[in-house]
């Protein structure tokens, strides 16, 4: 009676799978160019949050709020301005093309331009910065 020797069939897999930068090496070179090595410089620590700033332009600021809120301000005799927090909109930072209508407005924002600046104030409103 013959014995029959029992081969673990996962070790047969780990080998089968190997070699990439040996006997399997044509393969890689062939269909996947660029598999091993580094590229570029690492830099540690990166906080890639800090160059994120969406922008929004004064000629869209108008469109953040609903046109009940326009047409209630309008009526509005009190002088209360309408503010419309570009932040809850997810834009940071309010850019100057474009016009306002002459209604004044409070705009909330983490960044403003110059010209924006000017604009909003032109009109009678206030910007406001936020963190």
């Amino acid at each position: 009676m013959t014995t029959v020797a029992l081969v673990n069939t996962a070790s047969i897999q780990e080998r089968r799978d190997a070699g990439g930068m040996y006997h399997h090496r044509t393969n890689f070179d062939k269909y996947h160019p660029g598999y091993f090595g580094k590229v570029g410089m690492r830099h540690c620590h990166l906080k890639r949050n800090q160059s994120f700033c969406p922008t929004a332009n004064l000629d869209k600021l108008w469109t953040l709020v609903s046109e009940q809120t326009r047409v209630n301000a309008a009526k509005d005799k009190t002088g209360a301005a309408p503010i419309i927090d570009v932040v809850l909109s997810g834009y940071y930072k309010v850019l100057g093309k474009g016009k306002l209508p002459e209604q004044p407005v409070t705009v909330k924002a983490k960044f403003f331009s110059r010209r924006a600046e000017e604009k909003i104030k032109g009109v009678g409103g206030a910007w406001v910065l936020v963190a």
